[in-house]
């Protein structure tokens, strides 16, 4: 009898299990699936672009887009020559509505 309890809450549970997941999902900005890649596909190319100029430092850098295009670069880099062309790179990229640079300039140790 406990075992047929037991399983029984064991597959009530394994069905809410998805309802509660997606009900715990509150990122404001990405509603809308088609957002969701939108954004994906912009903080992508960026990234690509950045990986293509082969300067170890771009390597790491966070790029975060919102679902207007806006693009928060965000890490280390070693110089503001670096920081500098991050961000030209990324205003160039297709998508990119503004860029806010938040990377901090330090030399490796």
């Amino acid at each position: 009898m406990k075992t047929r309890i037991a399983t029984t809450c064991f597959v009530i549970g394994a069905l809410l299990t998805p309802y509660f997941a997606h009900a715990d999902d509150t990122d404001s900005d990405r509603k809308h699936p088609v957002t969701f890649v939108k954004d994906s596909a912009i903080t992508t190319k960026v990234k690509a672009k950045l990986a293509a100029e082969k300067i170890a430092s771009l390597a790491r850098i966070s790029v975060d887009t919102d679902s207007n295009g806006m693009v928060v670069l965000s890490g280390k880099v070693r110089s503001q020559a670096e920081a500098d062309k991050a961000v030209s790179i990324t205003q160039g990229t297709e998508g990119v509505k503004s860029v806010s640079s938040k990377l901090q300039v330090k030399k490796d140790d």
